[in-house]
């Protein structure tokens, strides 16, 4: 891991059992699980509608968490691979090299449907494989009185990594409010309305 900038968030990722994918909170061991808050991401400021953030492994996947409130969810994309950032969303991106250059995005809607792809520069530019799939990938997606909650089972396999040592990661929540302005979340704020600054990732470091 080359040095990294000394504002950058690490989130320590515990071994854990877990049971079937089913975007409970209150399901073992996400209750005993500690939370991390998501972030208005150009300012850090608290968002307006809180979003919280739990991981975990074991020998097969990374499982990821989110528990969203929302006062008005809503979703219509249900297809696989459908653009699902021009709604709202939970999104989950992973850089298991950790040199910035290339990275997995996953995205998960309230319909549960799902776009996973990958992402690198070139030229300058960022490109896109919208065809790459992530074999084995589970998701969950489920109402709750505060809004609704996503989870996500990431093999280890499909990403050609292993969970050890520091990955480079963040974690991005997109909302739309009814009558106003979107609002967009991140656990390691990027200090831009863009998602895509790699060197803003913070570190996922994965403990027993």
């Amino acid at each position: 891991m080359r040095a990294l900038p000394a504002n950058l968030p690490l989130l320590r990722c515990p071994k854990r059992l877990f049971g079937p994918v089913a975007a409970d909170p209150q399901a073992a061991p996400w209750t005993e699980m500690e939370g991390f808050p998501l972030h208005e991401t150009a300012s850090g400021d608290k968002p307006q509608q809180a979003t919280t953030l739990k991981l975990g492994w074991n020998a097969e996947e990374l499982r990821v968490l989110y528990w969203v409130e929302d006062n008005y969810v809503w979703a219509t994309l249900t297809e696989p691979g459908a653009l699902l950032y021009e709604e709202e969303v939970v999104e989950v991106f992973l850089d298991p090299v950790g040199d910035l250059q290339r990275y997995f995005e996953f995205e998960v809607n309230p319909l549960n449907a799902v776009l996973d792809l990958v992402l690198w520069r070139e030229g300058g530019e960022l490109q896109r494989d919208f065809q790459w799939c992530c074999d084995g990938l589970k998701t969950a997606a489920r109402r709750t009185p505060e809004g609704w909650c996503a989870e996500l089972a990431i093999p280890f396999k499909s990403l050609g990594a292993a969970p050890q040592g520091q990955w480079r990661a963040n974690f991005y929540r997109i909302d739309r409010p009814k009558g106003v302005p979107r609002e967009l979340s991140a656990w390691s704020p990027t200090g831009e309305l863009d998602f895509h600054l790699p060197a803003r990732f913070g570190v996922l470091e994965f403990t027993e």
